[in-house]
Order: structure tokens, then sequence, then C-alpha cells
């Protein structure tokens, strides 16, 4: 049992060790992070093998137990995020192996970029294993912090701008946050999720502590109508900067709701609570939807996207927490592994499309939909990774994105519900409205002068957004595996 719980340790310990090796040495931190990078991929693959085979790894830290130690635990679901975690990170720290016009000098690259990135990676990392809610308050912190540092830079006006409205929403969700931990705290003397289990929403502060980390998570997750941040931060952000923010970030917040909900505290979920957080989550797949039709830029019609994505994992809460649950087993189990499909799916599917946006943006010099028109001739493999991750949003066979929108239609119906489904389904349409904008101009013929102003990128960089995009294509066509690890409904 010592080399699973050794590798554990090392996908939280290398990350920051090699933010600080890659800043002590400049001259090596090319081969240095392309080195960790790889050792991190083989790290999650060989965790995820372990736990799919012999079941969770826990580590209880100082040997000491809960509630006087703390506990680090890597179950299905936690390993299938370090997975994605390791696979996007990797696309994005070898698509920024050279400086380039998004991130600037190479001093910025080696001292600030690179160490910022592997910081965000070991702060989501300890966040998908962490049950303690002090710790995952800490790994939040670490984890916005490097977030903002990188939406500002490139510090630009905008991007500033935008890094401080990110920061401002940030710091209130973590006040919130650390205000429900507090109250808990105070009222059953330990923040162990696994102690909690059973005891949380029998205190009478308890409803006001849940409220309040869920409305803190829920600004940190940009869910509607907290999202106000998130374009901004995506426009102002250099597109692998984006990759991260949109595919990986949001879902730490989201996972810690879903351990807090499903796990600390699954008896005191109210059917009124259960369904705003539902309406919230549909009014931000409309809404969002809607502002993505309207953006004349590819970023920002990306980012807007995001915002409707984020929506579907909200669902959730009333297809598993609410009456619909009470009709059968099978539609809170349907609606668990539905939304872990959605959230996996669209963290491949974005990563990819925010690189093949920073792809255009090098090539044309913008990236305004409008002038887009013979792009197809210079970046064919770039707008074939964007069409497959498309195809991944908008929940066509056989991707992941599929089995997601399926498992939730088929909970919303089973549990006599069809208004979720028909959200689902309406998404997906808007989804396909608002993709098919950037593709048709892409495929737009135009005269060779105009084709001409678009410069050549490296093939090897744009096989990055195509692996990642094929890889949540594999989510559909591959089931099994991550089906098996969700585990269904805790």
């Amino acid at each position: 049992m010592r080399l699973p719980v050794t590798v554990l340790v090392l996908t939280l310990t290398l990350p920051l060790l090699g933010a600080i090796v890659s800043v002590a040495a400049p001259r090596r931190a090319e081969v240095l992070v392309r080195t960790a990078t790889l050792i991190m991929v083989g790290l999650a693959v060989a965790l995820t093998a372990h736990v799919a085979l012999s079941g969770p790894v826990v580590i209880a830290i100082g040997q000491w137990m809960p509630p006087l130690g703390i506990e680090l635990m890597a179950d299905g679901p936690a390993v299938l995020f370090l997975l994605v975690n390791a696979l996007v990170m990797a696309a994005v720290m070898l698509f920024s192996l050279k400086p380039h016009g998004q991130i600037g000098s190479d001093n910025r690259l080696v001292y600030t970029f690179r160490p910022l990135l592997l910081l965000l990676w070991g702060a989501l990392n300890a966040i998908f294993v962490s049950r303690d809610l002090f710790n995952l308050y800490v790994g939040l912190e670490l984890a916005s912090l490097a977030a903002v540092a990188l939406v500002g830079i490139e510090r630009k006006r905008d991007s500033l701008n935008a890094a401080l409205r990110y920061l401002l929403f940030a710091l209130t969700g973590s006040l919130f946050y650390l205000l429900g931990v507090v109250l808990i705290y105070a009222a059953h003397g330990t923040l162990d999720i696994g102690l909690l289990t059973g005891q949380l929403g029998t205190y009478p502060t308890d409803a006001l502590a849940i409220g309040a980390m869920t409305v803190g998570l829920a600004a940190k997750a940009a869910l509607f109508p907290f999202h106000v941040w998130l374009p901004p931060a995506h426009a102002g952000a250099p597109a692998p900067a984006s990759a991260v923010l949109s595919a990986l970030v949001p879902k730490t917040s989201f996972y810690i709701t879903l351990r807090l909900w499903f796990e600390a505290a699954p008896g005191a979920a109210g059917e009124i609570a259960v369904n705003v957080i539902g309406s919230l989550g549909a009014l931000a797949v409309i809404y969002g939807s809607v502002m993505a039709l309207r953006q004349p830029r590819l970023k920002l019609l990306i980012a807007y996207s995001t915002v409707a994505q984020i929506g579907y994992l909200f669902i959730i809460f009333p297809l598993a927490l609410g009456a619909a649950a009470e009709a059968s087993e099978s539609v809170a189990d349907a609606a668990w592994n539905g939304t872990l499909f959605q959230a996996l799916s669209h963290a491949l599917a974005k990563a990819a499309m925010f690189l093949c946006a920073g792809l255009i943006l090098e090539a044309a010099g913008h990236d305004r939909i409008d002038r887009l028109a013979g792009l197809v001739q210079v970046l064919p493999m770039t707008l074939f990774a964007f069409g497959l991750a498309a195809i991944t949003l908008m929940g066509l066979p056989p991707s992941g994105g599929f089995m997601a929108k399926y498992l939730l239609v088929s909970a919303s119906l089973e549990g006599g519900v069809p208004v979720w489904g028909l959200v689902v389904l309406s998404g997906g349409l808007l989804t396909t409205a608002y993709l098919y904008r950037p593709m048709a101009a892409a495929f737009r013929r135009s005269d060779p002068a105009s084709a001409a102003v678009f410069q050549p990128v490296e093939r090897w960089r744009q096989a990055l957004p195509l692996g990642l995009a094929i890889a949540s294509l594999a989510l559909g066509i591959l089931p099994g595996a991550p089906y098996g690890l969700m585990g269904g409904m805790p």
C-alpha cells in the first residue's frame, strides 16, 4: 500500500516543487517543466488505475486520524478529476513551452506563467483529495490567487481590470465559505467531511452555514448571476490561461459543493433550496447560450459558453436531492453520473477550444468571428479539433457530452420532472447555434489576398488541442471505465 500513497503525495508536492525549481533554475526551466509534466501525467494515470482496481487511497497526515488529524482520500471521482487535471495542464504546459504573443517575453514565461500554472496545478490537486473543509478553503485560496495572477499576466488595462473584478468575487466567495466553516466548527467541533456525515443539518446554525458556503462556492464557480467576472477574465487572459480557468478552476468549487451537499449533509437539503439552485443552473444555460450567440469575438463566445455549460452541473441538485430522486434510486445515480460526465467532458473540450482560439489569434492577429474567412486553409488541424470539441459541447454521439446529457435527460424523465430535461435539450440546440458561427466563418471562401494575412502555426502545437478534443470523445466511446469510477451517488 506504500506505493499508491507515495504516488498521491507526489501529485500534491511535485507541482509545488516544480514551481520553485522553475524560478530557481531558469536556464533549465524548459527541460524541468517538460519532465515534471510527463511525470505528473504518469502519476495521475497510475493512481487512477490503482483506484479502479483496488479502491480508494487514504492518507492520515502524520498518522493522526480525524478529528485530531487531516485525512486525504483519492476515490473514484477524485482520481477522474486528477487525471483530467493532468491532461489539460500537460497540454497547456507544452503549448506554452516557447514564448509567444499571448504571454510575452521569455522572462515572463519563466518567472511568472510557468510557476503560477504549477502552483495552480498543485492547489487543484489538493482540493480534489482533501476531506477537511478548512483545507479545502486553503486550496481554494491558493487556486484563486494563482488564477487571478494568470488573468492579469499581460499587464494591460483590460486584463488588470478583469483580474481585479475576479479577485473581488473570489475574496467575497471565500469570506462566505469561511463563515460557513466557522459556524460548522463551532457547532460540531470537526471539519472532516466523513465525521460530519449524519451530523450536519442537526444544529440550528447548520442551514445558515451550508447556505453561506454554497453562495461563496457559486460565486467562485461563476454560476449565474455570479458569472459577471468570468467573460472579462477569459477575454483578458492569454489563451493558455483561459483554457485552465474555464476547464478546471470552476470545477473545483462545484466539486466542493457536491462533497458538501451529497456527503457532509445528505439529509439537510430542502426542496425549495435544491429547486432554486437548479433554476439558477437552468438560467445559466439559457442566458450563457444567448449571450454566446451575440459575441463578435471567438474568446468571448467560448467564455459565455462556459457560463452555460457550468449551468448544466447544478441541475443535479433538484434531480438527485429533490422529489425526483424519491421516485427511484436510479434517478439520483443517473443524475450523479451524468453530472460528472458533463464536468469531465466539458473540461477537456473547453480547454481544447481555448487553445484553438489561441492558435487562431496567433495566425490571424485577432479573434473576430466575421474576419475568419479562409482560416481552414491555414489551420485545418485546429479547425478539426475545434469541431470535435464542439461535438462534445453540443452533446452529440459518441462524445462524453452525449453521455452526460443522455443521463441527465433520462433522470429528469424517470423522476417525473421533464422540465430539467427540456433545459438540457434546449441548451444543446443553442450550443449548436452559437458554435456554428465560427465554424461557418472559418470555412467561408476568401480572396487569395485576404487569406495571405494568416500566419502559419507549428503543427505540434495544433496537435495538443486535437488530443484533448479526442479525449472528450473517448469519454463517450469508452464510458465503462469512468462510469465504474463514478460509482453512483454517495
